[in-house]
Order: structure tokens, then sequence, then C-alpha cells
């Protein structure tokens, strides 16, 4: 009993989704601190945290059934999808420039030219670098623009390129940034050199792609020009020998 009404099982279930979303996305116990202060994080510091599903699935849960002890069903089925909703945008903004997908080998390679002709141009590393990561939308794209914005702020140029190392695409030219910060031809070759691998590796994937269609479409002319060879070609002529053989047997 509150206030003289009875308590609904529609705010029973929704005080005990709120407790376990408290649960989960409040404040660490002292251990699990402990614990964080021991180990390095998992996330470069700056970045959020990513949100976790279970979190955005109780918060949904604790929403719907707030919507539901409140207003009925059909309003808590409509707060819930539209708390799952923020969830997933919120978990999709905050993700890492790990979680995002990679940029195709054609843009990659475009944007290792781009990259070379600003270099060569005379535009400062953290100018050129800022112009060949503006087509890119993937995870390569993102880290050359957080590097970018490190140099024009005056970072170290070792220390502002070495999160890029981890990237595959970009560890060999990271590295010679890292070593060097000059903003002529040597760091123009090493974008050319990329772009000129890239471009490499797309010839002689399309070469053997186009050598394994060859040796593939040989099966099905087979089958097809076979039997018309048997039937047009060599049919006729066993069955004329047959014939003669058995008329003078």
């Amino acid at each position: 009993m509150t206030g003289g009404q009875p308590v609904s099982s529609g705010q029973i279930v929704a005080l005990v989704l709120l407790a376990a979303a408290l649960l989960l996305c409040g404040a660490r116990h002292g251990h699990h601190r402990l614990r964080a202060l021991q180990t390095p994080p998992s996330h470069p510091p700056g970045e959020s945290p990513p949100v976790r599903p279970a979190w955005i699935a109780v918060g949904a849960a604790a929403t719907g059934a707030l919507g539901w002890a409140a207003a009925g069903a059909p309003a808590g089925l409509l707060l819930a999808a539209a708390a799952a909703g923020a969830g997933v945008l919120a978990a999709r903004r905050g993700r890492p420039d790990g979680a995002l997908a990679p940029e195709p080998d054609t843009e990659l390679a475009a944007g290792w030219e781009l990259l070379a002709v600003c270099l060569e141009a005379g535009l400062p590393v953290a100018l050129a670098v800022t112009a060949a990561a503006e087509p890119l939308r993937g995870a390569v794209g993102a880290r050359l623009r957080r590097t970018a914005g490190l140099l024009e702020l005056g970072a170290d140029a070792e220390a502002a390129w070495i999160a890029a190392e981890r990237l595959p695409a970009l560890a060999t030219f990271a590295r010679a940034a890292g070593r060097s910060a000059s903003t002529g031809s040597a760091l123009a070759q090493v974008a050319r050199a990329e772009a000129e691998r890239i471009r490499a590796g797309l010839l002689d994937t399309a070469q053997a792609k186009a050598q394994r269609a060859a040796v593939l479409i040989t099966a099905p002319l087979g089958v097809c020009f076979l039997p018309a060879f048997l039937v047009l070609g060599i049919a006729p002529v066993v069955v004329g020998l047959a014939g003669e053989v058995l008329a003078n047997w």
C-alpha cells in the first residue's frame, strides 16, 4: 500500500528494472576501481567508454516498464522503442575508431595520392593530412583527422603519430612521420609508395580473379559442347560403321 493505493505489478517491475539499470550504469565498487588503476585502460585517454548492449537493453526495459505502469502497455512499448533507438545511436556515436569499417582500397590509394600531392606542394603536414583525410569516412580517416588535430595544437610529431601506428594501413607512414617532422619530399615519397603498393595489390587481385574466371568458365563450356560433339560428330560415324558391319555380316 502506498498512500492508500495498491502498488501495481507494473510499478514493481519498473522499480526492479530501474534498480538493475542503476547497478549496471552506476559507480563501480572499490575493488573494481582499484583494478582499473592497476591495469591500463582498454581505450585511449580522453575517449568515453563504449555504450554496452546490456545498458541499452536494461534502460529500454526500465523505460518501457515505467511507461506501462504510468499510461498503459502501448505507451510502455513506445517509450521502450524510443529508449532503445536512442541507446543505439549513442553507441554508434561513441564507438572508437577501431570499430569503424575500414575504407576500400581504392579510396585509400586516392587518399595517399592526395596526401603526396599536398606535401609536394609545400603544405604543412597537419594541413596535408586534414585534406587527405576529408574524403575518408572510416577508421583511417578518423585516425588521420585526430592526428592532424594534435599536430595543429602543437603536439610532438612522434606523440601525435604513435596512435596511428596501431592501424595497419597507417603503420608505415606513421612511423616515417613520427621520425621526421619535415614537410618535404621524404613523406611525400612514403605516401606515394603506399598508393602504388595498394594499386599493385588491386591489380594483382583483379588479374587473379580474371584468371580464375577463365578457368571456371571452361566447365560449363565443356558440359555444353562435349555432348553436342559426341552427338553430331562421333555418333553418326559410329552408327554408319555399325550399319555397314551389320550389313556385311
